[in-house]
């Protein structure tokens, strides 16, 4: 292969693609990129067997067509350090590439292009078209209620499906659930687990703009595209809970009131609780106010709040990095949380949406 490019187009490239490649691993080849020059297209992939991305199409002036595999994360900072401009990238007969710019020259071992994993992704019609920023925020506002469990590996990924015109995505870890949905014009259901990982990349590498991108399920992987990139990931295997079942409408608390109030209030609280699962952050909500404390070791804080309250009085205690964590993604400043009892789940969601919703389970409080 032979062909000239723009230094700082290919850096941009290669930081995109360097998502994919494995970080540390028993195959070396998996920590490589695989770089594919075409008649007309140069290509760059990377793939750590759960993850692919494939960048076509960067722009450069080919020579000769060819294809090598080179230590990812060598090449990348050997690009970023050349000088700014023109770099000529070539191999020889005996799997060498070299890099040039005007007055610098690198010549590095290659690993046998032939060793580098293709994902074979099986041919589907069902494809779901929807805006790059709306997939991006809906991962964003889910993904921090996966769970790290790997003993439970059906919830280290997140439930994306499509039913009734409404895309739904779901992460569970056990403790809490969030849930986001979408309406689309997609009519076609939709179920897939995607892990957490691979959803992580992919809300870095999607623009946050209303470029519309293309998700393309099959029966083990997900397939998403747009621009010049494609992006595959595996799927995980197996029954989901049915999160439907968990939230419920019923209540005998229910109080009204402003996030970011709550939110900060929440934030100077854990400064005190840090050992939370062993001090929870007390919500005491009585008549139109909630008094937040938390009292340890180390100090006390206690705090009032105006709200809007229907039902009983109640006292009920959090992990407060739980609730912090739902608080710092929702966008809407008015937000409602209903209670049943003292150890059942509260339910968190914006007052005037229906489109998101937020499950936590408290802690018990110790007589």
């Amino acid at each position: 292969m032979n062909i000239f490019c723009d230094k700082d187009l290919l850096l941009e490239s290669l930081n995109t693609v360097i998502k994919a490649v494995a970080a540390r691993t028993v195959q070396p080849i998996l920590e490589c990129f695989l770089l594919i020059v075409e008649e007309d297209n140069f290509k760059v992939i990377g793939n750590d067997l759960e993850l692919s991305i494939t960048l076509n199409n960067i722009k450069s002036e080919i020579i000769q067509e060819g294809r090598i595999a080179i230590e990812a994360r060598l090449f990348i900072e050997i690009i970023r350090k050349l000088p700014e401009g023109r770099i000529n990238i070539y191999t020889d007969d005996k799997n060498i590439v070299y890099i040039k710019s005007t007055k610098v020259e690198f010549k590095i071992m290659c690993f046998d292009p032939k060793d580098f994993p293709l994902i074979e992704t099986e041919s589907e019609n069902l494809k779901y078209t929807l805006k790059a920023l709306d997939f991006k925020n809906m991962i964003r506002q889910t993904i921090f209620s996966v769970s790290l469990d790997e003993s439970k590996p059906i919830l280290t990924g997140e439930l994306i499906e499509i039913e009734n015109n409404i895309l739904n995505i779901v992460a569970i870890d056990g403790f809490r659930i969030a849930h986001k949905k979408l309406t689309v014009l997609e009519k076609e259901k939709l179920s897939v687990i995607v892990p957490s990982k691979s959803l992580n990349e992919i809300s870095k590498i999607l623009p946050s703009t209303d470029e519309l991108i293309n998700i393309i399920p099959s029966q083990k992987h997900i397939t998403i595209t747009y621009n010049n990139c494609l992006i595959v990931s595996s799927l995980k295997e197996g029954e989901f809970v049915k999160y439907k079942e968990i939230f419920t409408e019923e209540f005998s608390t229910k109080v009204f009131l402003k996030r970011q109030n709550l939110l900060s209030s929440l934030e100077r609280a854990s400064l005190i609780s840090r050992e939370a699962k062993k001090s929870p952050v007390i919500l005491n909500i009585e008549n139109n106010i909630i008094t937040i404390s938390s009292n340890t070791e180390i100090g006390m804080l206690r705090e009032e709040m105006t709200v809007e309250r229907e039902g009983k009085n109640l006292e009920i205690g959090f992990n407060p990095k739980y609730l912090i964590d739902v608080l710092k993604v929702m966008e809407q400043e008015n937000i409602v949380m209903q209670f049943t009892t003292p150890l059942n789940p509260c339910i968190i969601k914006p007052a005037d949406d229906e489109d998101s919703r937020y499950l936590i389970l408290p802690l018990r409080l110790k007589n």
